[in-house]
């Protein structure tokens, strides 16, 4: 069984409603054909009729429920509740039911913020910002959490390292330059992801292009330092670095030059030092490798909320309920 297929079995178990607030695109309505037909979720597509008939033509949507925010019941407690998180920003009530009726990724985070669906899944004709920005404003970080950060969860097929050949890449869709501090707390974060979803312990690797002092520069500076703080932080997170990418995940790299580390050559959490590393790492492996690039799933929001790549297939979106389901499951 594929690990996808792993994801769904567990989501069909406990089975969450997710909302998808694309109605303006095809892949929306293929997916949610395919999730409701498997079973896994329930799934709450926000769109008008028009919208509905124009975009969703030719799929069956039996069993989807179509929410039109300009006629649903819960659209001005959605306004009130807006206004209220929003007032001391200048919300008022004209400018929330303008903002609900005409953006439905507020009207998506709405309807998690109320209870209405347990998470949301866009970004296939949405930026990251996009998407995001709802996010943060009204649903706020996850308690405990310092940061926002996003991972991809990379299954690599025929792959002997990592746990099987999977992996998660870290930040690789949203922290564009992290601190020191923001790459400790996305190492842990990512951590908590990787056995949330994998199931297996998690070791973390903090990446740079030097191993253990093979380089000097202020770049590896950083990572080091990400890794004083990391332990100090969390004593309980396994986690070492800095390695170059084959110092991490293979075996006799890593007990050639870094002997004696816990995580060298067993890495299956790659955190990157920066999102232009994180993000050419995944697409390399993606495309070279051939490998399932499932995200930028973020983690630190208060709710489950996912990111998609807008080059995205309708088959990436189910998988991405998938996971945003699983993780609804975990606010049980």
């Amino acid at each position: 069984m594929s690990f996808i297929d792993v994801i769904k079995e567990r989501a069909a178990k406990s089975k969450k409603t997710i909302v998808l607030p694309e109605s303006m695109d095809a892949r929306t309505y293929e997916a949610a054909a395919k999730v409701v037909k498997e079973g896994f979720a329930d799934i709450i597509i926000v769109g008008s009729p028009e919208e509905v008939a124009k975009f969703g033509a030719g799929f069956d949507l039996t069993g989807v429920k179509v929410v039109d925010p300009a006629t649903s019941d819960r659209t001005a407690a959605y306004i009130d509740k807006l206004v209220e998180l929003r007032q001391k920003k200048g919300m008022t009530p004209e400018a929330a039911k303008e903002l609900l009726l005409k953006d439905y990724l507020y009207y998506g985070v709405m309807m998690v913020k109320m209870g209405d669906a347990d998470g949301m899944v866009s970004g296939a004709c949405h930026s990251t910002a996009d998407t995001l920005r709802p996010c943060l404003q009204i649903l706020k970080t996850k308690p405990g959490t310092k940061l926002v950060s996003a991972f991809f969860l990379m299954v690599v097929p025929d792959c002997e390292y990592g746990a099987n050949g999977t992996f998660i890449f870290a930040d690789s869709g949203l922290v564009q330059n992290p601190t020191p501090d923001e790459l400790a707390s996305i190492a842990n974060s990512s951590a908590e992801s990787f056995e949330l979803l994998v199931g297996e312990e998690a070791k973390v690797a903090l990446l740079s292009h030097s191993t253990k002092g093979s380089a000097k520069h202020a770049d590896v500076t950083k990572v080091t330092d990400a890794l004083a703080l990391a332990k100090e932080q969390f004593p309980n997170l396994n986690v070492d670095g800095e390695f170059q990418l084959d110092a991490a995940i293979v075996p006799s790299v890593g007990a050639s030059k870094a002997p004696g580390s816990p995580i060298a050559g067993k890495a299956n959490v790659l955190v990157f030092p920066d999102l232009d590393a994180g993000n050419i790492g995944y697409k390399l492996t993606q495309r070279l490798a051939k490998a399932e690039a499932y995200g930028p799933v973020t983690q630190g929001i208060a709710k489950p909320v996912n990111d998609l790549s807008r080059g995205c297939s309708a088959d990436d979106i189910v998988g991405v309920v998938a996971i945003t389901s699983v993780q609804c499951q975990a606010q049980d």
